[in-house]
């Protein structure tokens, strides 16, 4: 591509983004977010509790969220995790917070069909209570997904560390190299989660060549904003007006901005895919490209739903 092409492809993916009404979804998506955080994070953790041990798993995790989020969101996470961990056991009350968990993780994927759907211009079809339950399932699969892409992550991690340990015995490893290394695998990391989600979410079928395109920039983007934000957020003193709620509001805040970065990246993949991806007139696959649904069609940035 150009740069001229380039600059084309930014233009127009800013402008669809505008018209997304993406400031709403990202709000509706923080609220979500905030409901399903902790069955999430409990899911996640008992995933990565197979191979690290619950208490390793959560401080590992932990220390990661608050590499993105900073230490007072960290800290308001940790709280939820331990009122979690504190609920009453038994039978009974196992069976139900399986249920929770099943609801509660899958509520945010919900809404984050909802928004992609958006972005590719199709509305959300339902199919009866079968069909609900159905997508629940699947929802809750996709947390399970995501949970062994942190497992893989996690050991990632921990190898790298323990190979930096053992050659820095006898060969000088400098921290930088490490960090770089580290840097790196968190970036695939979170290319492969928005990979996912970009692919599998959304009711259009969408190539995986258009989707790992799309993912590796908003990935790009994610770590850019992940540093503005910080800055942001460290500067402005957003949470000291709210008092004891302040740490939740800086979590929510972190959300927020963070949804944006994901609906931009989510129409950069649609954007790209009209423009050099599968679906476009110079596609070099030979097949005619499918048709885009043409967004105006539908109305945007609320919860488009029809009877399938």
């Amino acid at each position: 591509m150009t740069s001229k092409s380039v600059w084309n492809l930014a233009k127009q993916t800013a402008s669809n983004w505008s018209d997304l009404n993406a400031p709403h979804l990202g709000a509706a998506l923080s609220f979500y977010t905030m409901f399903s955080m902790a069955p999430l994070l409990v899911i996640c953790i008992s995933i990565a509790g197979l191979v690290f041990g619950r208490e390793a798993a959560q401080g590992q995790i932990l220390w990661q969220i608050q590499n993105l989020v900073g230490p007072d969101g960290a800290k308001t996470i940790q709280t939820i995790l331990q009122n979690t961990s504190s609920t009453s056991s038994g039978v009974v009350a196992t069976v139900i917070g399986l249920v929770v968990l099943l609801f509660g993780a899958s509520g945010v994927f919900g809404e984050l069909r909802d928004s992609l759907n958006a972005v590719w211009g199709v509305k959300t079809p339902i199919s009866g209570i079968a069909g609900f339950i159905r997508y629940r399932f699947f929802s809750f699969t996709l947390v399970l997904g995501i949970g062994f892409v942190l497992l893989v992550s996690l050991l990632l991690s921990a190898a790298l560390a323990a190979a930096g340990k053992y050659f820095g015995s006898f060969l000088p490893v400098p921290e930088f190299v490490l960090q770089a290394l580290n840097l790196l695998l968190s970036f695939l990391g979170i290319t492969i989660l928005f990979a996912l989600l970009y692919k599998i979410v959304p009711d259009f079928p969408i190539a995986w060549s258009d989707v790992w395109i799309g993912a590796a920039v908003t990935s790009l983007l994610f770590s850019i904003g992940k540093l503005l934000i910080g800055l942001y957020l460290g500067k402005a003193s957003v949470g000291s007006a709210y008092g004891a709620a302040g740490s939740l509001v800086i979590l929510m805040v972190w959300i927020y901005y963070s949804s944006q970065i994901f609906f931009l990246g989510a129409e950069f993949t649609r954007i790209f895919s009209e423009r050099h991806g599968s679906h476009s007139s110079a596609s070099t696959t030979g097949a005619e490209p499918a048709h885009l649904p043409d967004r105006r069609q539908t109305t945007l940035g609320v919860r488009q739903r029809e009877v399938a």
